[in-house]
């Protein structure tokens, strides 16, 4: 074996899989929808979705398997994404933006994320959750 290739070492574990893989991503976007429909604190945003949310389930579990760093579900289905587009008809501010988080954060609790896991997350959540603002206020 060659010396550079002694130095190699392998590729730290993605958040997918300290997650736990596809059914646990699964878990954790039912878990956020869960969230989103029983905190009263969550009541604008759940008002901004349908009376169903199977289909938003379904779709967020796709994203956010690419996005934590398994299979490109959503991409793969519907091709390339802009989170901006698709939100901006929806008047989000910094008080939609942290009920979208404490959803994040009571599914990722109801699914036993570790706590490596939503010191990883956290960062990332907050700055595509501020992202999607769409007024300042």
């Amino acid at each position: 074996m060659s010396e550079a290739a002694a130095k190699v070492q392998p590729a730290p574990p993605t958040p997918y899989e300290m997650l736990g893989g596809e059914a646990a991503v699964r878990a954790l976007a039912d878990a956020f929808y869960d969230a989103m429909d029983a905190l009263p604190q969550a009541a604008t945003i759940r008002a901004m979705h349908g009376e169903s949310l199977a289909e938003i389930k379904e779709k967020l579990f796709e994203y956010l398997s690419g996005w934590l760093g398994g299979p490109r579900l959503y991409y793969q289905k519907y091709g390339s994404v802009c989170l901006g587009h698709a939100h901006a008809p929806y008047a989000i501010g910094r008080a939609e933006r942290d009920q979208w988080l404490a959803c994040m954060e009571a599914a990722l609790q109801a699914v036993d994320a570790s706590e490596e896991v939503r010191q990883i997350l956290r960062h990332p959540m907050y700055r595509m959750a501020n992202a999607l603002r769409t007024r300042d206020d």
